[in-house]
Parts: structure tokens; sequence; C-alpha cells
């Protein structure tokens, strides 16, 4: 596995756990209140995102480079 598909892979299951954990804390956050529930899904959130574009950042600098 090259360092190009290894990097995809492992930013889109972050990218998913990021969100998936942001949506449990929303979750909690409406079930108990709480304002750490809200704070944790926020940053889960910008997390989430900021990783979507290192994803991006990484694919564009690493075109060259093949996926094998």
């Amino acid at each position: 596995m090259s360092l190009k598909a290894f990097h995809i892979a492992f930013v889109i299951i972050t990218v998913l756990t990021s969100f998936v954990i942001g949506g449990l804390l929303i979750h909690a956050f409406l079930k108990e209140g709480g304002l750490w529930n809200i704070v944790g899904s926020l940053a889960a959130f910008a997390s989430g995102v900021g990783l979507i574009y290192y994803g991006k950042y990484v694919l564009k600098k690493l075109r060259h480079i093949s996926y094998l």
C-alpha cells in the first residue's frame, strides 16, 4: 500500500469517525443537555471538515505518485 493510498484510507476513516462522534455528542446534548456535549460536537465537526481539506491537499501534493 502506497503512501497515497494509506492517506486516502486513513483520512476517509478519520473523517467518518469525526462526524459520527459529532453526531453522538449532538444526540447526548439533546438527551442530557450540557455545554461540553455541544462544544465537543462542534470540535468534532470542525476537525472532520479540516480533515477533508487536509485530504484534498495531500491528494493534490501527491498527484504524481501512483496508488500502488
